[in-house]
C-alpha cells in the first residue's frame, strides 16, 4: 500500500511570522539601531502581503523596539542610556534579593545552574553570540525563579528582550567578555553551592557592574 501523505503543518498567522522575523533580527542585531525598515522589504523577506507587516510593526512599536514613520517605514530604535540605567537598576534590585533568597540552594537549583554553565561553554566554543547571550540570561533567570517569588520572576522575564539585545551588543564589542562571564558565573555558582549568601550577593553586584560599564561604552 502507498504510504500516507505527510500531515500538512499549519503555519502561524502571517502577522505572527512577520513579528517573529523582525523581533529576532532586532534582538540579535541583524537589524541594528538606526536601521530603517520598509513594509515592502519586510513583506518580501517573509513572503506575505503588506497588511500583516503593518500589524506586526504596530505591535513592535508598542514594545519599544521600533518607531513608525508614516509613508517612510519603521526605524529600529537604538538602546538608550536611560534604558540601560533602568535595566541595570532593576537587575541589581531583583538579582541580589533573589540570590539571597535562593541560599541555601536546593540540589535542583545547583544542578540546573551547572547545566546552564555547560550550555554557555558549548555555545562559546561554537561562537554563536546570540546563543551565548541566551544561555547567560538563563543562568541568572534560574536563580530568580528559584527564589520563590512569582511576581519578581515575572518582572525579571519582562526584561528578557532588553537583556538579550544589550548582551549581544557587549559580546560583539568585547568578545573577551564571554570567558570573563563564564568565570564570574562559576564563582557565583560556587558561592551558592557553599551557602555563602553574602558572597553570592557580592558576586552579583560585581558581575552586573562590570557588564554595565561595557554596555554604556557600547551605547556611546
Amino acid at each position: 500500500m502507498p504510504s500516507a501523505p505527510a500531515a500538512h503543518i499549519k503555519q502561524p498567522p502571517a502577522a505572527d511570522r512577520v513579528y517573529s522575523h523582525i523581533k529576532e533580527a532586532v534582538l540579535d542585531r541583524r537589524y541594528e539601531g538606526g536601521t530603517l525598515l520598509t513594509e515592502g522589504e519586510l513583506a518580501d523577506a517573509v513572503g506575505v502581503s503588506r497588511t500583516p507587516v503593518r500589524e506586526a510593526l504596530l505591535k513592535l512599536e508598542v514594545e519599544g523596539l521600533i518607531k513608525l514613520y508614516p509613508k517612510k517605514g519603521a526605524l529600529v530604535l537604538a538602546v538608550s542610556a536611560q534604558e540601560i540605567a533602568d535595566v541595570v537598576e532593576t537587575r541589581l534590585l531583583v538579582e541580589e534579593f533573589a540570590v539571597r533568597r535562593a541560599v541555601p540552594a536546593s540540589a535542583r537549583l545547583i544542578a540546573r545552574l551547572e547545566e546552564c554553565l555547560d550550555e554557555q561553554r558549548r555555545r562559546a566554543v561554537e561562537g554563536d553570540l546570540g546563543a551565548v547571550s541566551v544561555s547567560d540570561r538563563t543562568f541568572h533567570a534560574e536563580i530568580v525563579r528559584h527564589a520563590g517569588n512569582q511576581i519578581l520572576s515575572k518582572l525579571y522575564d519582562q526584561l528578557r528582550d532588553r537583556q538579550l539585545r544589550m548582551g549581544i551588543a557587549v559580546l560583539e564589542a568585547h568578545p573577551d567578555r564571554i570567558a570573563a562571564n563564564i568565570t564570574e558565573h562559576t564563582e557565583l555558582l560556587e558561592a551558592i553551592r557553599t551557602g555563602d549568601a553574602d558572597g553570592a550577593a557580592a558576586c552579583v553586584r560585581r558581575h552586573i557592574s562590570r557588564v554595565t560599564v561595557l554596555v554604556r561604552g557600547e551605547s556611546r
